[in-house]
């Protein structure tokens, strides 16, 4: 709402923080469930509640064995399993376990862990967007992360994997996320249409932004041309913004 009182061509709306879902605008005609009146502009915003996305199985096969043991540690197994693919709340402990396997393994740090690195959830999604964050052959921030978690000794080499772990882990997030919206594009098949993101992990990852663009180009109608763009106090204004709308309804 907040981004489609700047931009009227703003028709899906995407959050990827903590958790991650999405809405968009849907035809009445195709909306089943609709009950009330078809007068114009017969249309309604849709919840697709995307994080539950795979709870029926449809995602066993791009599963790793960090995803499974992210879930099956969850306060809710089997449940928002693209969320748990996608979302700040669990970017950084699929990191760590990644990390800790290549530890034990003597792949990292030459097989020797801290404390800190071994305890579930200490190594936060902020991190990822940090260690990004360095320029191409730099490891300022990947150094700075990994001394915080007790580790020391470490080698150019030791932060370059690192870095590649939270790549691998931003890069599929940001194609996930990019797939649902190409999809919600291709459904709406509109000639333009802005997209509005939130989301810390959106908001803070260095890179997120241009992956999921390049992602949705490959994957969206040719004919169909679209825009992301930053939600700026989506709560506050757009939550302001319907309240408006009711009101003046009434």
């Amino acid at each position: 709402m907040s981004c489609a009182w700047l931009n009227p061509n703003c028709r899906i709306g995407l959050i990827v923080g903590t958790g991650s879902n999405a809405c968009y605008v849907e035809r009445l005609e195709n909306v089943e469930l609709w009950d009330s009146d078809f007068n114009n502009p017969k249309q309604v915003i849709i919840n697709t509640e995307w994080g539950a996305f795979g709870d029926n199985g449809c995602l066993d096969f791009i599963m790793t064995k960090y995803d499974n043991e992210i879930d099956r540690t969850s306060l809710n197994p089997k449940k928002q399993l693209f969320e748990k693919m996608i979302s700040g709340m669990y970017m950084g402990e699929l990191a760590r376990l990644v990390i800790v396997k290549l530890t034990n393994d003597g792949a990292l740090f030459r097989g020797q862990g801290s404390e800190n690195l071994f305890k579930p959830g200490n190594f936060f999604t902020k991190y990822i967007s940090e260690i990004e964050s360095d320029k191409t052959g730099e490891f300022n921030n990947c150094r700075q992360v990994l001394e915080e978690l007790c580790l020391v000794d470490i080698t150019d080499q030791d932060c370059r994997d690192v870095r590649y772990i939270c790549e691998v882990i931003s890069k599929r997030a940001a194609q996930l996320s990019a797939a649902g919206v190409a999809c919600l594009l291709n459904r709406m098949n509109e000639k333009s249409v802005v997209v509005a993101v939130d989301g810390s992990v959106y908001r803070f990852h260095p890179h997120f932004h241009n992956m999921m663009t390049e992602t949705i180009e490959s994957l969206v109608l040719p004919d169909i041309t679209f825009d992301l763009m930053l939600s700026e106090d989506g709560s506050g204004r757009g939550a302001a913004l319907v309240a408006a709308v009711a009101s003046r309804s009434r």
